[in-house]
Order: C-alpha cells, then structure tokens, then sequence
C-alpha cells in the first residue's frame, strides 16, 4: 500500500474505534439494553444514583474495532498476541466481577496470569532509569518488577475509577502523551495504537462527564491500568521513553493511590476494603464536588503529561529540573488537599 493509503487506514481505524466507542455506550445507557449493568451506590460511593457501569465495554469494543481496521498499516509485531491475550483474559474476568462478583483471589490470579504474558512477549523491565543514571537488571529481578508493576497498574487504576471523568480523562491525556512520544521517536505503530486508546476513551468520556450517565466499571479500568503498563514497558524496549518518563505521565493516579496505599497500610487498614480516602474522594466530599474536582485534576494531568513529553528530549540537568518540579507540584496538592479534607 502507498504511504497515502496507510495514512488514511490510520486516520479510518482512530475514527471508527471513536464511533464504535461512542455508539455502544450511549446503547449502553439505555436501560432496556441487556448490557445495561446496574452500579448500585452504597456508603463508600461518591454516586448516589443507580448507574450503569457497562462502558468499559464500549471501550474494549473500540480498542478491538481500531485495532482490526489498523493492523495492516500499524503492523504491530506478532508478539503483540500476547499482550491481546492478557487484555482479553483480564477484561473477561472483569465483564464476571460486574455482573456477579468475583473472589479479589481469583482477579489478582488473572492479573498475574496477564501480567506474565508480557516478558513472554517481550516487554519487561531490563534497567533501572533515572536522568543520566542506568542500571542493568538481572533477568529474574526484571521479570519480577515486570509483573509488580503491571499488576499494580491494573489495580491501581480500578482504585481511581471513583470519580465522574477521572479514568477516562487520564486515559486521553495519558496515551494522548504516549501518542506524541512515538510521534517524536518515530514510532509510528507505538503512536497510533495509543491514539486509538485516546479514541476508544473519549467515545467513552462524552457519557461520563460529570454528571456521569454510565461508568466504565471493571473492564473498562482493568483493560486501561493494563495498556498503560504495556505502553510503557514498550516504550522503555524501543527507546522511546524510560520507565520513569511513563510513570511521570501517570503520576496523578500512581501517586494518589500509592500513597494513599501506604497510609492505610500504617494505620492497619484492611487494604483490599473499599474505601473514600483517595485525595479525589477526599477532595469531592470537601464540596468541591465531581465537575471541579475532575477539571482541577485534568490540569495536573496535563502538566504531567506535557512535562513527559517535553522531559525526553532534554538534557539531563533539565530532565532532573522536570522531574524535580513536576514532584513538588504533586506533593504541594497533596499537601493542600490533606489541610483541606483530612485523611480519614
């Protein structure tokens, strides 16, 4: 094919997995739609309206859409089977915890179980990357850090998927740098497979801005925590950007839930209870309520992302600057939220 052509099959695959996205959950909205799941509020919810949470559906159904339409022009290595596989097998397990419940045993066996199909594929940490700092790993610690780091990733993105926007904002400002990223390194199949999550996600977002008419639920957070471990561990094998560049760009969910993590972990709560502690929740409950809440978070998210971008092709002096800034900035909002709505 022509360069014209595979440009247009790119543009194509974006734009149908936007309307495949898009399409199904409005359908799913509706409640005489046999995938309209009801999410029932209860004391540790932010909502108090039954909702559906079936959008992560919509979501999955537009990755695969765009992913079918692009393959040609994205030719994406034959390995990616498997991180296809790992994504398919933790949305199936989810699809079974929304619609009847499953054991936390039995998900956090299938998130390990997908988590190992990357270094299979691939795609496992092999270093230890800092700005200007390098350190090899052994092949069984790396293995090890990938699986952690995956399934910390899924998870924690389940924990954040608390407030009216806030997943699917982090998805479009978090892959929507990633795009960039393979943009800037000449990665085209790396760019565009993050827009068509960026595509997947907004159909999505235009239900679920506050007020939200439906939630992703737990597909649709298990299936985004686990690309954006994929995304970055790719990421880190092509060159396109460190570890610690990806991590940077997600920053506003993996430090709200790896902190929050830690705190009721010293106070001996039990981790794996539902809860309202995040600095999200803390911060809706205050009365800043969902809209202003998830806008004041989308400008911390397009910061981070912005200084991700911009962090890779600087010097190591500014990458540190970045690094040091984007951190102070963190622990300052922080800071204020703990003031604001004590942790509790």
């Amino acid at each position: 094919m022509s360069q014209i052509s595979l440009a247009i099959l790119d543009v194509v695959s974006i734009l149908a997995g936007l309307v495949v996205s898009f399409g199904l959950t409005g359908r799913f909205t509706d409640p005489r739609s046999r995938l309209h799941l009801i999410d029932q509020p209860n004391h540790r919810s932010l909502h108090e309206q039954p909702t559906p949470r079936s959008g992560g559906i919509a979501i999955l159904a537009g990755l695969v859409v765009a992913s079918a339409v692009g393959a040609t022009a994205w030719q994406l290595p034959i390995e990616f089977a498997w991180v296809a596989a790992g994504g398919l097998g933790l949305a199936a397990v989810s699809f079974l915890d929304d619609l009847r419940g499953v054991r936390p045993l039995y998900r956090l066996l299938v998130h390990f179980a997908a988590a190992a199909l990357l270094p299979i594929a691939g795609y496992g940490v092999q270093r230890m990357v800092l700005p200007g700092i390098e350190l090899s790993l052994p092949a069984g610690l790396g293995v090890t850090l990938s699986l952690l780091f995956t399934v910390w990733m899924v998870n924690l993105y389940n924990f954040m998927d608390g407030m009216d926007g806030f997943a699917g904002g982090m998805a479009v400002f978090g892959f929507g740098a990633y795009g960039i990223l393979g943009y800037l390194a000449g990665e085209p199949a790396f760019g565009w497979a993050a827009l068509a999550v960026v595509a997947a996600a907004m159909g999505f977002l235009v239900f679920n801005f506050p007020p939200a008419r439906i939630f992703m639920g737990d597909v649709g957070s298990a299936v985004l925590g686990y690309l954006a471990a994929v995304f970055a561990l790719w990421a880190d094998r092509q060159g396109i950007a460190p570890l610690w560049v990806s991590v940077l760009v997600f920053s506003p969910f993996v430090v709200d839930a790896t902190v929050t993590l830690f705190r009721r972990a010293l106070r001996g709560e039990p981790l794996w209870e539902a809860h309202r502690s995040h600095y999200y929740q803390r911060l809706v409950r205050s009365g800043w309520g969902h809209r202003r809440t998830v806008i004041w978070e989308y400008g911390v998210m397009a910061m981070c992302a912005a200084a991700g971008v911009v962090a890779v092709r600087m010097s190591v002096p500014g990458q540190w600057t970045v690094l040091g800034g984007a951190t102070t900035v963190l622990i300052a909002a922080m800071v204020w939220v703990d003031r604001r709505a004590p942790f509790s």
